[in-house]
């Protein structure tokens, strides 16, 4: 039987205790605002990992994955870790692009909704996009809830309104014209501008604030059919397929302007719907936002 060298058993093993860690990592993705990234890591001779995506954000996974919320170029670094303490740290800049459609998240205290605002209703989308920019709705109420329809919110008087105060008057001291557009409905999640009523608004002109975010109810083909009845128009067969899956407030559809629509966040649109409240629609608890626009 052969027996290994002492020298060559003792030279492995302080060998090994002198290794040091290599830090080495890839990215996999498309690096664009909201699209995940996965992380790729390539480190030798480690045991933990530390790591820093540039945003505020870290992780102790060995590959994690990450979601840039804001276009720029980051800085990630990764220190990898050996059970001796021993660290390296490997860097990359990654350079995230901005999401190809114009986006908003809502936050709340339930959560946070991202809503896409449509191009195809210009007016509404400039005016919205100004008010996010000037931080008008930071801090306003969503005032106004009833689940299974709707949740409103954008009254600039909501802002530390005393509990019992009537709210839903207040704008900014205009009004935008009506943007119908056939194609747009009030599925669930869609965003829509609120306004005075027919007898003194017969143009149907939007609030110049005010929004609510449709919640809705389960829809049917008969309910569908008779909404055609009244209104003189036809769904199409892929409009009606969304209502039949995802419910909303067919009632309303070219009648008050649909401007945008949740495409994350459905989970925080339930919470905020289901929330107790007052006697005139008030939750009991007041629901403030902060609105700002992803870049």
């Amino acid at each position: 039987m052969r027996h290994t060298p002492l020298y060559i058993v003792v030279l492995a093993v302080a060998l090994s205790s002198c290794a040091r860690p290599v830090a080495k990592f890839n990215l996999e993705g498309e690096p664009s605002v909201l699209s995940p990234l996965d992380f790729d890591n390539l480190s030798e001779n480690a045991t933990t990992y530390e790591w820093d995506f540039g945003d505020g954000n870290t992780s102790a996974k060995a590959e994690p994955k990450h979601t840039y919320r804001e276009s720029g170029t980051y800085t990630i670094a990764l220190k990898a870790v050996n059970e001796k303490g021993k660290a390296r740290i490997a860097q990359q800049e990654v350079s995230i692009a901005p999401p190809e459609v114009c986006l908003v998240e809502i936050e709340t205290i339930h959560g946070s909704m991202l809503v896409q605002l449509y191009d195809a209703t210009p007016k509404h989308q400039d005016n919205f996009l100004k008010l996010v920019e000037e931080d008008f709705y930071n801090g306003l109420l969503f005032h106004r809830v009833i689940e299974n329809f709707m949740i409103q919110g954008g009254d600039p008087k909501s802002k530390d309104a005393p509990a019992g105060q009537p709210l839903g008057s207040g704008g900014p001291g205009y009004t935008i014209p009506a943007e119908f557009v056939d194609s747009l409905m009030h599925i669930k999640g869609a965003l829509a501008a609120a306004r005075t009523g027919d007898a003194v608004n017969p143009q149907k002109r939007s609030s110049g604030s005010q929004f609510y975010i449709v919640h809705g109810r389960s829809v049917t083909e008969q309910d569908l059919a008779l909404l055609e009845a009244k209104k003189g128009f036809r769904y199409t067969t892929k409009q009606k397929e969304a209502y039949l899956e995802r419910g909303g407030t067919p009632f309303l559809d070219r009648d008050y302007t649909v401007f945008g629509q949740v495409v994350e966040g459905f989970d925080v649109l339930d919470k905020l719907a289901a929330v107790p409240t007052n006697p005139g629609d008030r939750p009991k608890e007041d629901l403030k936002m902060k609105v700002r626009l992803i870049r």
